[in-house]
Formats: C-alpha cells, sequence, structure tokens
C-alpha cells in the first residue's frame, strides 16, 4: 500500500483589509519622505494607494496617526533588533553578524530602506515629536545593549566613555551604509551590484568592528600597564 499524498501547504492569503491597510502604509512612506508630513495630503496618499479617503480613518484615525505607523512600523521593533546580538551566549564574531545583520538586511529589499532613511530625516528636519521618542524607545535601548555586549568581552563592568564612543562607532558603520547609499550610488557602485554583495558587506563590517573592539582592548591593556603620571603625559 503506497502512503496517501501530503497535503500542499497553501500559504494564506491576505485579507482585503490587510492589503489595504498595507497599500497605504507604502503609498504615504514614499510620499511622507518626499514631501514631508505638512505638504502631503490624505487625498494624494489614498489616490496613490488605490483606495479611498475612508479607509484612511478606518485604519489610523488621521494623517497623523498614519504617519505614527509609518514611521515606527516600516522597520524592524527595536526589541526584535536587540535580540540579533545582544544574547550573553553569543561570541563576539557571532554578537556582531547579528548587529550588522540587522542593518544590511533591509538592504536587500530595494528602496524601501533608503525611504525610511529620508523620512526619518524628514522628521528631524521638520520634527513632529516622534524622533524624541524614536531616540527614548529605539536608539538608547538599542546602545545599551551595545554596550553590555562590550563590556562582556571588553571585561568592563560599568560603561565608560571610551566603551559608549565605541559603541557609536560600532553602530555608525551600519547607518553610515544607509543614510549614504546615494553617495555609493555615485562614488562605488560596484559595492552594491550582484547576489553576494550585501553578503559581502555584512562580512566586512563584522571584519572592521573586529578590529575596533581590539583595538580598545590594546588601549585598555596599555592604560593599566601605565602609572596616572605615564598616561597624563
Amino acid at each position: 500500500m503506497t502512503d496517501a499524498p501530503k497535503p500542499t501547504r497553501i500559504r494564506p492569503q491576505r485579507s482585503d483589509g490587510e492589503q489595504s491597510r498595507e497599500r497605504l502604509m507604502h503609498a504615504a512612506l514614499r510620499l511622507f519622505a518626499q514631501r514631508g508630513f505638512q505638504k502631503t495630503s490624505t487625498r494624494e496618499i489614498a489616490e496613490a494607494a488605490g483606495t479611498n479617503l475612508a479607509a484612511i480613518k478606518y485604519y489610523f484615525g488621521d494623517k497623523a496617526g498614519l504617519y505614527r505607523s509609518v514611521f515606527f512600523e516600516m522597520q524592524a521593533r527595536p526589541e526584535d533588533e536587540i535580540a540579533r546580538f545582544a544574547d550573553p551566549a553569543l561570541g563576539l564574531t557571532d554578537a556582531l553578524r547579528g548587529l550588522y545583520s540587522g542593518f544590511v538586511e533591509p538592504l536587500r529589499e530595494g528602496d524601501m530602506a533608503q525611504l525610511c532613511v529620508r523620512l526619518h530625516a524628514r522628521e528631524i528636519l521638520e520634527p513632529t515629536g516622534l524622533w524624541q521618542q524614536e531616540i527614548s524607545e529605539g536608539i538608547r535601548p538599542m546602545h545599551e545593549a551595545l554596550l553590555a555586549v562590550l563590556g562582556r568581552h571588553l571585561g568592563v563592568a560599568e560603561p565608560d566613555d571610551e566603551l559608549r564612543r565605541l559603541a557609536l562607532c560600532l553602530a555608525g558603520l551600519g547607518v553610515h551604509l544607509h543614510v549614504c547609499t546615494d553617495v555609493i550610488d555615485v562614488v562605488a557602485p560596484g559595492l552594491k551590484q550582484g547576489p553576494q554583495a550585501y553578503d559581502r558587506w555584512l562580512e566586512r563590517l563584522v571584519m572592521y568592528a573586529e578590529a575596533m573592539v581590539e583595538a580598545e582592548r590594546r588601549r585598555r591593556a596599555l592604560g593599566a600597564q601605565k602609572t596616572p603620571g605615564e598616561l597624563a603625559a
């Protein structure tokens, strides 16, 4: 007797409501990133999304609610990003790979990551109040989690200014890849071309970061061997 064929797993279809909400989010992201909050109308967003104005009110309440949803939902949640690298069981290399995968993976999705960068840049220049929330609920927790990782691997019990400086420099490598993507397109377009381009970026970011951590390790070891007078000289 032959085995019965296994049933084919069918990917569930998103409801029409979910699809409409998603279309609104994507259309709003593009328009808000290009024009800013004030100069973008809900009518333009609805037309770009192929929906009506009532859909914006239904899903988001108003334009401000839509903007908030786009600003926070079109990027990974901070707790998910932190989970990539903060596990105490991870070695330094794997922790750094987890950190930078959070920067690299969105770039594989085309222009969505760049639109999010532009939206955040507009929020800084034309604030609506969301940037401070982003700092307190996203950037600061990630910074503190990275400090904990570095402290474990460098044997530093309490973060000092040098450890914070190192954490900011390490994060800066990933941020620069997003902020300067237009510059890369001009001065070194080949760095973003080919199926393995972002895999190579990830490995290089990890390699450079390991070198920075090792440099700080050596600096601390050298400092520990010197007297206070020698360090002040």
